[in-house]
């Protein structure tokens, strides 16, 4: 039996037997943590999603370019070879898959979320016919907070699936305004979980193609202003147990104004994790029961699955303490291993 399913029994049993029926009807609904004792979280997450990322852009720039992202990667455990979601390479069904670790055809378990525009209707919920957690709602339930920073208006979708569990939800187009932001809200506030969702690249994608000159300023432009976020952590004692978990919801074909296609540069990503306690090496080599796909698009049948950008949601959970998301299959073991 999980924790998760020991605190699920206990909760109703003590309020039947301490508070009467009435509490207990009360208490089958609440969340973990909101009677009796919350589990013990140790550490911070931050979560960084970088839209439209091409792992090429990356070497292509180099160390001169783009420090953040190459100091990340020497500091960290990563890949530059981690892979989206089988069925779609989109912003947001890769979006949900992080925050839910499911995959996205809801006939299979999934989420269910296979549009990428706003909807303000629709939760994603509706979108999957049943209830849907996410790694929000755990760490909320863990008597914890939680924040959402983004560039695009249609995560409003996730403000209206888990509005309890998101404690600060903040939208701001102008992409360095948002990072000084979130890194304000990193150092004032002790928030468990953040995520901070950054777009210029696949905006500059959209517009001018996958690695032109405007999309790689846009990648070093980027990786510039998350070098304020990393070098705020490294130099404030206060801010030493944060773990950052970076990747992207899809990558960017060369001349492509379009990433839908279902082409290695478009479901090809970046994972990494580092901050203390994280062990500097190919995440692929510190976990042997995941397989480097090279250049392929495994589905997840496959014996040994590559690295995910929807491991997210577990991993940031594991790095906490915290059980897996209900009814999620990626990292669902959480064995995903970065120390």
């Amino acid at each position: 039996m999980t924790s998760r399913t020991a605190r699920l029994l206990l909760v109703p049993l003590l309020a039947t037997t301490l508070l009467g029926p009435a509490a207990a009807a009360e208490a089958r609904t609440a969340p973990p943590g909101r009677l009796g004792h919350a589990p013990e979280v140790t550490g911070r997450v931050l979560a960084i999603s970088v839209d439209g990322l091409n792992t090429q852009a990356i070497r292509k720039l180099g160390t001169d370019r783009a420090p953040t992202f190459h100091r990340l990667l020497d500091e960290g455990a990563g890949t530059l070879n981690a892979r989206t979601e089988y069925e779609q390479n989109v912003t947001l069904p890769n979006h949900t898959s992080m925050m839910t670790s499911r995959r996205i055809d809801a006939a299979r378990g999934g989420h269910g979320v296979t549009w990428d525009d706003d909807r303000p209707a629709m939760t994603v919920q509706k979108a999957a016919g049943h209830a849907v957690e996410s790694v929000f709602e755990e760490v909320h339930d863990a008597a914890q907070k939680t924040a959402l920073f983004t560039t695009k208006e249609k995560f409003g979708l996730y403000e209206r699936s888990w509005p309890h569990a998101i404690d600060r939800y903040t939208v701001r187009e102008n992409q360095q305004r948002l990072v000084r932001l979130a890194r304000k809200d990193l150092v004032a506030k002790d928030r468990r979980f953040v995520f901070l969702h950054v777009s210029l690249p696949d905006r500059f994608g959209h517009s001018d193609g996958g690695m032109s000159a405007a999309y790689l300023d846009a990648v070093a432009t980027t990786d510039r202003q998350l070098g304020t976020v990393v070098d705020a952590i490294a130099d404030d004692p206060q801010l030493s147990d944060v773990r950052i978990v970076l990747t992207a919801d899809h990558g960017f074909a060369p001349g492509s104004t379009s990433h839908s296609a279902r082409i290695l540069a478009n479901y090809r990503i970046p994972f990494v994790v580092w901050g203390d306690g994280v062990t500097a090496g190919d995440l692929y080599d510190l976990n042997p029961d995941y397989r480097d796909p090279g250049k392929r698009r495994p589905g997840y049948a496959a014996a040994r699955q590559p690295v995910r950008n929807g491991d997210l949601g577990n991993l940031a959970l594991d790095l906490l303490g915290l059980p897996k998301i209900p009814g999620s299959e990626l990292d669902a073991a959480q064995d995903l291993d970065v120390s």
